[in-house]
């Protein structure tokens, strides 16, 4: 590169805007980075959820995950919680029209991992057995 060279001539990654900026992948992604989340999104694709039915099909996230969760989803635009004014409360959780637009890329995510999930296996168990005592997992 010549000193009066200044610009980057290579084409900029998918990620990024036009104008060069982040345009939300990054938000995006650290909604949909956590496994709760997607899980989430794929059970309320389903239908309306009252929160123990959600729990109960998101095995193995705990009581202050889900709300956690369903919290950071809903404050997104994803969700939208509904509660009944019975004693106690019920509470019912549905995706928003923003979060149905959203399933078509989790559908997605999932088809590919049930079409690559064996390959990735075997992946992992080569390369383990090729780097015996490595602390990935």
């Amino acid at each position: 590169m010549s000193v009066g060279h200044t610009t980057v001539t290579t084409p900029r990654p998918v990620l990024w805007c036009e104008d060069g900026v982040d345009c939300g992948i990054r938000d995006l992604l650290s909604r949909l980075g956590d496994k709760w989340s997607v899980l989430a999104v794929v059970e309320l694709a389903q239908g309306v959820r009252r929160f123990r039915e959600l729990q109960r099909a998101l095995t193995g996230i705990s009581q202050r995950m889900l709300t956690l969760t369903v919290r950071r989803l809903e404050r997104d635009g994803l969700v939208s919680r509904t509660v009944h004014p019975t004693v106690p409360p019920q509470v019912e959780y549905e995706l928003t029209a923003l979060g149905h637009s959203l399933t078509h890329l989790v559908r997605a995510m999932v088809d590919w991992s049930y079409d690559h999930h064996d390959a990735i296996v075997d992946s992992r168990a080569a390369w383990d057995e090729a780097n015996p005592g490595s602390e990935i997992r």
